[in-house]
C-alpha cells in the first residue's frame, strides 16, 4: 500500500451532494458522518479524507481527474479514437466543435463533470463549516486542515472556471437560499480569478511546507497553484473571450510563486520521463499535486481510476476494448526533429512522419503507440496495427501515459473497462519550471527561460532507457539537443516555450486549455483542422469558431433551473 491518505470508497457524508442544483438542495445522503455529528478530531478528519475523495470521483461520462476528452481531444492532440463518430458521440461532438446540438444536456459529459465537481464544492464546505466550529485545543490541526480544504475547494472552482469561464462561486458562508440567489455571472472574469485565488492564498498562509502524509496539500502545492492561476489570469480577455493584453503584475506574481517553489529544493524531475506515467513512482520528486488512488484497499474495486477506462488498445488480446484518444497525425509529427535537433516549427506537418527514419523527440515512445515500438515499456510487447479498432477512421496510433499494462500491481479489469490506481497529477513540477520561462518570455526577460526549458529538454534526452527494442536498440532515431542563446529572441522563445509544454504534456489534456489562454486557440486549430481533413475525412465539417468555443456551454438543466438566472456562454 502506498504510504498516503486512503481515499477509499468510505461512506462519510460531506453534506448536500447534489446532482444538479435541485438536488444539492433537496438529497440527503446515507452515510455515517455528517457536519451536524461532528464532535472529534477524528470525524474532522474523516470529513477532510471526504473532501480529498471527492476530487477523484470522477466517472467516465462526468470526468474531473482527466481531462482527455475536454483537453487533449479538443486540440490538435488527438482524435477520439473508439468504434467510429457515432460511439459515445458526445466526444465527437467535442471534437468537432458542435455543442449546439438539441440533446444537449443529460447526453453530453459536461453536465456531468459541472455536477461532480460542485459536489467536491460542497464536500469542502461542509467540512469547513464543521471543522471551523471545533477550536485549536480540540483539533490541533484545525488550521492545517482547514488550509487544505480551501486549497481543495479551490482547485474545483479553478478547474470549472477553465472550463466554463463563469460559474457560480459557493462557499461555506452561503445558505440554500442563497445559493439559489447566485449568478454565474455575479462576477467579472477578472473578480472571479481573484476570489479563486483567496483560497489558494490562504492554503499558502496556512500550510507547512512539507505534510507527513503524501497526498495532502502543503504550502508549495498551493504556491504552484496560485502561480498557474495567476498565469491563466494574466492572460486578460474581452466578452468575446479574445485575449487583449497580458498583465504584466501578474507575470511578475507568477515568477515569485513559482521560485517559491524551485527555491525549496523538495521537488526536481524524475530522473526518466517515464517515471511520471508508471505507478511505483507515484508522489515522487516531480509530482507537486496529484488526485490520489489506490487498489486492494479492502473495498470491492479499490479506489480506482476508471475516467481513462476507454483508452485502452481494443484489439490487444489483453485489454479487449475501448480504443479511445488516439494521437493524431500532427501530434506524431510534431516529435520530429531537425538535423539540429531541434522541433521543426514550421514544417513539422508537411507530410506524415517515417519513424523508420525521421530523427525525433524521445518523448513521442512515451507517449504514442507506433506499430513495432514497445508497448508501455515492455520490449517484449510491440504494440502492434492490429490492436487498433478503427484505422480506417482514426488512424493506427494509441495513446499511452494514462495505461497500464495489465500485468501492473495498479491494474484492475472491471466487465469490459479498465481501472488503475496510478494517481493522476495535477502539477508536475516540470509544469511549475514551463510556467516560470513563459513568465519570464511574456516579461521580456526570455534569457532566464533558456535555462528553464533546457532542462526539460536535457531530461527528454535521458530518458531512453526504458524504450528500448528486445535487441537494445531504440525504436526511433532520436536527436534532441537544447536551444542556444543565438536568436533567442522573445518571438523565437514563446514559440519554443509552447512547442516544448505541447510536447512534455502530449495527451496529457493541457493543450486545448494552453491554446486557449495563449489567445491563439482559433487560428492554431482551424489551421490544424484544414490539414487533417485531407487525412481524416471524419472532421470535414469540423470548425472552431473564435468566440464561442474557447469554453464548454453551461449546462442547460442549470440554467433552466435557475429559471434563467445562469446566462449562458457567448456564441451557444
Amino acid at each position: 500500500m502506498k504510504n498516503k491518505i486512503l481515499l477509499s470508497s468510505i461512506l462519510i457524508t460531506a453534506g448536500s451532494l447534489f446532482t444538479s442544483c435541485t438536488d444539492f438542495l433537496e438529497y440527503q445522503p446515507q452515510g455515517t458522518l455528517s457536519s451536524d455529528n461532528v464532535k472529534s478530531a477524528e470525524n474532522a478528519d474523516a470529513l477532510v479524507t471526504a473532501a480529498y475523495a471527492s476530487i477523484g470521483n470522477g466517472e467516465m461520462i462526468g470526468p474531473i481527474a482527466s481531462m482527455w476528452a475536454y483537453g487533449s481531444v479538443r486540440s490538435d492532440d488527438a482524435y477520439k479514437g473508439g468504434g467510429g463518430v457515432s460511439d459515445v458521440q458526445d466526444v465527437n461532438f467535442y471534437e468537432q466543435y458542435n455543442l449546439t446540438q438539441p440533446q444537449q444536456g443529460d447526453g453530453f459529459m459536461h453536465p456531468y463533470t459541472w455536477e461532480n465537481y460542485y459536489k467536491a464544492i460542497s464536500r469542502a464546505n461542509v467540512a469547513i463549516r464543521s471543522i471551523s466550529n471545533l477550536s485549536e485545543t480540540s483539533f490541533p490541526l484545525k488550521k492545517t486542515r482547514l488550509g487544505e480544504l480551501r486549497f481543495l475547494r479551490g482547485h474545483a472552482h479553478f478547474m470549472l472556471k477553465m472550463l466554463f469561464k463563469y460559474v457560480p462561486y459557493v462557499d461555506e458562508t452561503l445558505s440554500n437560499d442563497q445559493i439559489l440567489a447566485i449568478s454565474n455571472r455575479a462576477m467579472t472574469n477578472d473578480q472571479l480569478w481573484d476570489k479563486i485565488g483567496t483560497d489558494f492564498q490562504f492554503a499558502v498562509d496556512n500550510l507547512p511546507n512539507t505534510q507527513t502524509q503524501v497526498g495532502r496539500a502543503s504550502k508549495l502545492s498551493a504556491a504552484a497553484y496560485l502561480a498557474k492561476l495567476r498565469l491563466y489570469q494574466a492572460y486578460e480577455q474581452d466578452d468575446n473571450n479574445k485575449v487583449v493584453s497580458i498583465n504584466k503584475t501578474k507575470l511578475q506574481e507568477v515568477v515569485k510563486l513559482t521560485e517559491l517553489v524551485i527555491s525549496s529544493g523538495k521537488y526536481n524531475l524524475q530522473p526518466d520521463f517515464a517515471e511520471n506515467f508508471l505507478p511505483e513512482y507515484d508522489n515522487g520528486v516531480e509530482s507537486v499535486f496529484a488526485v490520489q488512488y489506490s487498489i486492494n484497499d479492502g473495498t470491492t474495486v479499490g479506489r480506482l481510476n476508471f475516467e481513462t477506462g476507454l483508452n485502452y488498445p481494443h484489439g490487444a488480446p489483453q485489454y479487449g476494448c475501448c480504443g479511445f484518444h488516439q494521437p493524431s497525425q500532427n501530434l506524431a509529427n510534431a516529435f520530429g526533429t531537425d538535423a539540429n535537433g531541434l522541433p521543426k516549427f514550421d514544417t513539422f506537418n508537411d507530410g506524415i512522419i517515417d519513424f523508420k527514419t525521421a530523427t525525433v523527440d524521445p518523448r513521442v515512445d512515451h507517449t504514442i503507440g507506433i506499430d513495432g515500438h514497445p508497448y508501455k515499456y515492455n520490449a517484449a510487447l510491440p504494440f502492434s496495427n492490429s490492436w487498433v479498432r478503427d484505422p480506417g477512421v482514426y488512424g493506427f496510433f494509441q495513446s499511452m501515459k494514462e495505461q497500464q499494462l495489465a500485468t501492473s500491481s495498479s491494474y484492475k479489469k472491471q466487465g469490459p473497462f479498465m481501472g488503475t490506481s496510478k494517481n493522476i497529477d495535477i502539477i508536475r513540477y516540470a509544469d511549475v519550471l514551463l510556467w516560470q520561462a513563459e513568465a519570464y518570455i511574456e516579461l521580456g526577460q526570455q534569457a532566464s527561460a533558456l535555462p528553464l526549458i533546457n532542462k526539460i529538454r536535457a531530461r527528454a534526452a535521458t530518458s531512453t532507457g526504458r524504450t528500448k527494442k528486445a535487441d537494445g536498440t531504440d525504436p526511433s532515431k532520436y536527436l534532441i539537443k537544447p536551444y542556444d542563446a543565438t536568436n533567442w529572441t522573445q518571438a523565437y522563445a514563446r514559440k519554443a516555450l509552447q512547442w516544448e509544454r505541447r510536447l512534455e504534456f502530449a495527451a496529457e489534456s493541457p493543450r486545448f486549455f494552453d491554446l486557449v489562454r495563449w489567445g491563439i486557440a482559433a487560428e492554431t486549430l482551424n489551421a490544424y483542422l484544414d490539414k487533417e481533413k485531407t487525412r481524416r475525412g471524419f472532421l470535414s465539417g469540423a470548425k472552431f469558431t473564435a468566440g464561442r468555443d474557447e469554453y464548454l456551454p453551461i449546462p442547460q438543466r442549470e440554467i433552466n433551473f435557475t429559471k434563467g438566472l445562469y446566462k449562458q456562454n457567448t456564441g451557444f
